[in-house]
């Protein structure tokens, strides 16, 4: 079974960039796309550990789901003297102008967990490919035929397509031999719960209710998902997810969800601050430890790193906490004595 800690590579680097007595003047921005959803508090927790610890200062601004706020965030972080800055898309196509603005002044910028489609940005993400091969396989052990529902991730999103590339790729064979059909299949404007949840009690209307599994693209998603369900008294079918969220976690042991692909944002957040400095210090991208020339889905090259997920089910839960992740006690809220052996 894969271990769920830290990698041995960034703690490496962390402790590399303690001693680097030329960040301590270097100011690092952050913007956010949406800082209400749970990970961001997680990822932001650890991008301030890697600043601190090679003494650059952290500031940051939340888009609140707004692509043209995050533009004139990122025009404010600019001003008040960012060295480099670490980007969460809110809607990649619309950054552009961003990314000019930064360009001009010479400021490096990290692609953060989402795609910004320019050779000017350093890509930091986990493999969204594999995520969703994962999420797939694990829906497919669980409930190998029958109809299945799609609910993806934000459109204007790249990851989203990723993916659903990934989780075609699982399912692809057992769709041309006829035992799971698509019986309906959705984007989530800005991965929104709310919004998956209205696109799960839509598809469930007009299936009539004839659903066997779903395979939701995060644990957002999936959350909202597991509300239509539950209103129709359908809780219990396959629905995966990622990200590792408490609630998510928690579904698992419950056995409302069924795999939480966990990308542990300890790991990014720590990559994205080092990196941050390392760009700003005047570091090559290619330079940069564990980067791969990666060419983008419109055939842009970009320097990437890719981060490995591991998917958690009610069979290796006990990671998570052991890993620091969750305490037990929000881990198994709710959950029957001797029904999962992490609650134990």
């Amino acid at each position: 079974m894969q271990k769920l800690k830290h990698t041995a590579a960034v703690a490496a680097m962390l402790s590399a960039f303690a001693g680097s007595a030329w960040a301590e003047d270097l100011i690092v921005g952050v913007s956010w796309s949406n800082f209400q959803e749970e990970r961001w508090k997680t990822d932001e927790a650890a991008i301030k550990a890697a600043l601190e610890a090679a003494g650059a200062e952290y500031i940051s601004a939340d888009a609140q789901s707004s692509s043209a706020k995050q533009l004139s965030d990122i025009e404010s972080l600019i001003a008040r003297g960012a060295d480099a800055l670490i980007i969460l898309a809110q809607d990649a196509s619309a950054v552009g102008p961003a990314m000019d603005a930064a360009s001009d002044e010479g400021i490096p910028v990290v692609a953060y967990d989402r795609l910004i489609e320019d050779s000017r940005a350093y890509y930091l993400t986990f493999d969204n490919v594999e995520v969703g091969r994962m999420q797939a396989r694990a829906v497919l052990e669980a409930q190998p035929s029958g109809n299945y529902v799609m609910i993806k991730g934000s459109p204007t999103d790249p990851n989203a397509d990723f993916l659903r590339g990934g989780q075609q790729e699982v399912l692809q064979a057992a769709i041309d031999a006829g035992d799971i059909t698509i019986v309906g299949e959705a984007y989530t404007d800005g991965w929104l719960p709310a919004n998956a949840q209205r696109n799960m009690e839509q598809i469930l209307t007009a299936n009539d209710n004839n659903v066997d599994a779903v395979v939701a693209s995060n644990d957002g998603t999936a959350g909202g998902v597991v509300a239509a369900l539950t209103a129709q008294g359908m809780e219990g079918i396959p629905v995966s997810g990622q990200d590792g969220d408490h609630a998510a976690l928690n579904r698992v042991a419950l056995g409302t969800q069924t795999v939480s692909v966990w990308k542990d944002a300890r790991d990014l957040g720590m990559a994205a601050g080092e990196i941050a400095v390392e760009l700003a210090g005047g570091a090559k991208m290619s330079s940069i430890s564990g980067t791969v020339n990666w060419m983008s889905p419109g055939g842009t090259n970009m320097s990437a790193s890719f981060l490995s997920p591991v998917p958690v089910t009610r069979d290796n839960l006990g990671d998570v906490v052991t890993a620091g992740w969750i305490e037990k006690d929000a881990l198994c809220q709710g959950v029957p004595a001797g029904a999962v052996a992490a609650c134990d």
